[in-house]
């Protein structure tokens, strides 16, 4: 039963969460909130929703650009390179960001008569970025239903999953990574020393996928 909005950047997790519940999904909503590496993310989301018959729309969110603070706003220079348990990492969150969209995705799903919104958070997100984290999904939810008259739920399966148990389920679905988007610098190919590039290597790596992405070092 198509039931579900989900919230699809275009990277590892949404994808994999795309083709894991696509049985469930209406339409895929991405926010083009100015990032750096918006334009290459999407341009896959749009592909795999295609690919699998799931109408997608894109939804402008300029505001952010020109009133947050974070490095993932302010070019690719500014992204701190390393591990996400560095505290570096910390300049990359985009303050209420996933807060502000599933309220959009919310109101759209109302609007569409479904019932719920997923997102693709997980387990390894939750030191960095406070929106990510299981008490921010629950309290959300609470918020969409009761401030909708249908009762939106967010669905977050992922929360406390790892980015490797992630990657095995995409393995198991016939995901191909090298038709995602992960760095945050958002160049003509993934950099491999973001956070995000070595927490990709490292979930590929330990899941026993071949990884095909084509990395500047």
């Amino acid at each position: 039963m198509k039931d579900s909005v989900i919230i699809i950047s275009g990277g590892m997790d949404s994808t994999t969460l795309l083709y894991d519940m696509q049985e469930r999904i209406a339409l895929g909503v991405s926010f083009d909130y100015g990032s750096n590496h918006n334009e290459r993310e999407i341009g896959f989301a749009r592909m795999h929703c295609s690919r699998l018959g799931i109408r997608h729309v894109v939804i402008r969110l300029g505001f952010m650009h020109e009133y947050f603070k974070s490095s993932l706003l302010s070019g690719a220079d500014a992204i701190p390179e390393g591990h996400y348990s560095d505290d570096n990492m910390k300049s990359t969150v985009v303050p209420f960001r996933n807060g502000i969209m599933l309220s959009i995705a919310a109101g759209i799903a109302e609007s569409e008569g479904l019932k719920y919104v997923m997102m693709a958070n997980h387990g390894g997100d939750h030191a960095i970025y406070p929106d990510c984290r299981p008490g921010f999904v629950r309290a959300m939810s609470e918020a969409t239903k009761a401030g909708t008259y249908p009762g939106i739920e967010v669905l977050a399966p992922y929360t406390n999953l790892t980015k490797t148990d992630i990657a095995l389920r995409g393995k198991s679905l016939g995901i191909d990574y090298s038709e995602t988007w992960s760095c945050y610098k958002g160049g003509e190919r993934h950099c491999g020393k973001c956070g995000t590039c070595v927490e990709r290597k490292e979930a590929l790596r330990d899941a026993g996928i071949n990884d095909t992405t084509e990395y500047e070092d």
